[in-house]
């Protein structure tokens, strides 16, 4: 990168820490005033920063407009995708992804599992809200008030004995899956499978899709599913580097070497 770009773009992230005038831009930026005020024209002229009255530069309303419509180009389905499908091929099971659509938890990909076994669920069927990992991540993920608010408003069918009964049970286990970071269904919607979720975030930090692993209880036991939480943890931090556009964290090792929590 030519050095006129690097600092350039350094201004950026300045500004956004809150107006500065012409003198603190350049100490920032180690240049002469001079040079730092070229930068600055050639930002402003694009839109990127604004000189205000008192001649301090904040960041300017292209650069906003800029990343709304990256934000609203953005496919999380498309960008999941083959970290979904790496992660089927290091686990072999069926693995999901799912977002929070006007009231319902959808699925909106599925990598099939390698065993015979395989699971009913479909791609645009919304899930069981009250007991899916994914259900639970995303209902974790709203804001207080508004968590407490869909919960209350929801049934809570006696799909088996380890559903949730009332709202009261389901925002306590909200609570819990939103402080540790991921979720589990083990036999709350069927008591024959089990399912891991964690949450996919995006740039300002919202859970915008949630991943998820299945598998029925005669191909997996429950343990040995919980085992795979690192890996999927890690796959869902991938696909949140990738959708936000930030440094993607390390492979995921395979499962077979992970300590289980």
């Amino acid at each position: 990168m030519s050095q006129t770009v690097d600092r350039a773009l350094s201004i950026l992230p300045l500004l956004a820490e809150g107006p500065a005038n012409l003198e603190q831009v350049a100490q920032r930026l180690g240049v002469h005033k001079s040079t730092a005020l070229r930068l600055l024209r050639t930002l402003h002229a694009h839109g990127m920063v604004h000189r205000q009255q008192d001649q301090r530069y904040r960041l300017g309303a292209r650069l906003f407009a800029l990343a709304q419509q990256a934000a609203e180009g953005l496919d999380i389905r498309e960008t999941a995708h083959p970290h979904l499908v790496a992660l089927n091929e290091l686990c072999g099971h069926t693995v999901h992804l799912a977002v929070y659509e006007e009231g319902e938890v959808v699925y909106i990909d599925k990598i099939e599992s390698r065993y015979p076994v395989r699971m009913y669920s479909r791609i645009g069927k919304p899930v069981a809200i009250t007991v899916a990992a994914v259900a639970k991540l995303l209902l974790a993920g709203l804001p207080e008030p508004e968590r407490r608010s869909v919960a209350e408003r929801l049934d809570y069918p006696a799909y088996t004995s380890r559903s949730a009964p009332n709202a009261a049970a389901y925002l306590k286990e909200l609570a819990a899956v939103r402080e540790q970071g991921w979720a589990t269904d083990f036999g709350g919607h069927e008591e024959s499978i089990n399912c891991i979720g964690a949450p996919v975030h995006g740039v300002d930090g919202r859970v915008v899709a949630a991943c998820s692993i299945s598998a029925p209880n005669v191909v997996v036991t429950a343990d040995d599913l919980r085992a795979l939480l690192p890996l999927l943890r890690r796959t869902a931090e991938a696909i949140s580097a990738d959708y936000c556009g930030t440094t993607p964290p390390p492979e995921p090792p395979d499962p077979r070497t992970e300590v289980t929590e």
